[in-house]
């Protein structure tokens, strides 16, 4: 079976990399297509693969600025000849599940979410333009969410990676979709007892994180508070930061796990659609304080939920997006700190292991092959 694996852009490896990554172990030989390639920026297993990119790799200027041409987008993914493939898997959280697929293909699309611009994050990328720039970018989102939603009518199957996503799948497209979540290497992270008194954040420092929320309410606190991560919030996090506040603009994946192993817990002030980066911390045997919306409901287990096959709370909630409810809830973490456990963190974290993705994901492609192939 000729396969072809489409996604938005290669420029780092995230968690939407490691998702592609174990497809691409999955499928040796598979092709990959999308728009913009940045070489040596993802992982061996990803570069080792035919990649193709869209007209948008050879346009002027920065190639790491390429999302200035994101009106251009929908058009790049079209223009992939996919003709001679008999299975697209496309990882979607722009465009790549846009592209065209010839009839009786199965595309299975492993959707991240709906275009965070075009649909629920709208507002918020819009406040921070000028009047006649938030202008200029409502008509190209307008256009945007016009094309996101006809591309989608041409899947022929939806994988949600959370719960959260599956609802958002369904406002948006009016599709329904099953869940597989993402994986969690969890071999790289071992479980530690080690606690050096520092709360910790591994982040991208971009505006919808709310890192900023964190290193407000630590402005008040006599904690220590690490952030481990980079973007253009940089600087306007240092700015107002305090002294117990610390950063580590660039560490690798080994550093990273340190970090974790040696933390008090793992602050998680943002709405994500899934995050990584708990159950990460949980596999170190790390307990999480996180804001009680998104996917983080689906991965960490707080405190008075119904345990899950004798697993105990993993974290705790805070339910207001505001510093005054982080510093209110670690207060509480603190009190109750005794009732997190290693083992506990570490066994819910197994739930999401890499080797279980990646049997759910076989499993649902050779039976949607198999159903395809039957006519069903």
């Amino acid at each position: 079976m000729k396969t072809a694996l489409v996604c938005d852009w290669l420029t780092g490896m995230r968690g939407g990399e490691r998702c592609l990554e174990a497809a691409c172990e999955l499928y040796q030989y598979a092709d990959i297509f999308t728009l913009v390639h940045v070489p040596g920026s993802v992982s061996e297993t990803i570069e080792s693969h035919k990649i193709y990119t869209s007209y948008i790799q050879q346009l002027p200027g920065n190639i790491q600025k390429f999302r200035r041409y994101l009106p251009l987008f929908p058009n790049a993914i079209q223009r992939f000849d996919l003709s001679s493939y008999d299975c697209v898997l496309s990882f979607s959280h722009c465009v790549a599940k846009g592209v065209k697929v010839p009839e009786g293909v199965p595309h299975i699309c492993y959707c991240y979410t709906p275009m965070r611009y075009a649909w629920h994050m709208r507002d918020e990328y819009l406040s921070r333009l000028s009047y006649l720039k938030k202008w200029t970018a409502e008509v190209t989102l307008d256009y945007l969410k016009k094309r996101d939603r006809k591309t989608s009518s041409a899947v022929t199957h939806f994988i949600a990676i959370s719960r959260y996503v599956q609802n958002r799948i369904k406002y948006a497209y009016n599709r329904d979709s099953v869940v597989i979540y993402p994986p969690v290497e969890c071999n790289r992270f071992t479980i530690s007892g080690d606690d050096d008194g520092y709360y910790l954040i591994v982040s991208a420092l971009v505006p919808y994180k709310r890192v900023d929320l964190a290193v407000l309410a630590f402005d008040g606190l006599n904690r220590k508070l690490l952030i481990v991560g980079n973007g253009p919030e940089l600087p306007r996090l240092k700015n107002i930061a305090s002294e117990n506040i610390s950063f580590v603009e660039d560490a690798d994946d080994y550093q990273v796990a340190e970090y974790m192993k040696k933390c008090t817990a793992l602050i998680f002030p943002g709405e994500e659609d899934f995050g990584i980066v708990p159950l990460e911390a949980q596999a170190c045997g790390k307990p999480v304080i996180a804001f009680g919306k998104g996917g983080v409901l689906e991965t960490v287990i707080g405190l008075g939920q119904a345990p899950r096959e004798a697993v105990g709370p993993t974290g705790i909630f805070f339910c207001e997006q505001n510093p005054a409810a982080i510093v209110e809830t670690i207060s509480l973490f603190e009190k109750k700190h005794y009732k997190f456990n290693t083992e506990s963190c570490r066994s819910n974290a197994l739930r999401f292991d890499r080797p279980v993705f990646m049997k759910a994901l076989q499993d649902y492609i050779d039976g949607t092959i198999v159903a395809s192939n039957n006519g069903c």
